[in-house]
């Protein structure tokens, strides 16, 4: 293989490891809270959900966690932060996270979903661990 080919194959590598990095960003707001199993209010249209969660920046982009977002964090200040994100598809949102306690969070969230606006303020609770069988949620 020549030098040329090593480069070629190197830069987008680096590339997709930078993107990751960005993409993983955790404000501090974050960093007394634990992962675990989170019973989630205000989802519209459903009642309390709970979720085994293993990154809890999910909470920062909800509404897309299903989807491949980079979010930055564009605030801190004391118990809260301002994440804004995009997802490849064009979709984005902004969210507010405020800690309440280590085990109690409240995300105020908004922005553009399959082309429709969404608004909605969550309260995220800490229940326990989760089920040894289950698998934690990685979005």
């Amino acid at each position: 293989m020549t030098h040329r080919n090593r480069i070629a194959l190197i830069v987008p590598a680096l590339a997709a490891a930078l993107a990751l990095g960005a993409a993983v960003q955790h404000p501090s707001v974050l960093a007394q809270a634990m992962p675990g199993s989170w019973e989630v209010r205000g989802v519209p249209g459903k009642g309390p959900v709970r979720e085994c969660v293993a990154d809890l920046t999910l909470f920062a982009h909800y509404e897309h966690r299903h989807a491949d977002c980079s979010l930055g964090v564009t605030r801190e200040a004391g118990d809260s932060a301002v994440i804004d994100y995009s997802c490849r598809d064009g979709d984005f949102g902004h969210s507010k996270l405020t800690r309440i306690t280590p085990r109690a969070l409240r995300i105020e969230t908004q922005g553009i979903s399959d082309n429709l606006p969404f608004s909605y303020v969550l309260q995220a609770h800490r229940v326990g661990d989760c089920p040894a069988a289950a698998n934690l949620a990685r979005h």
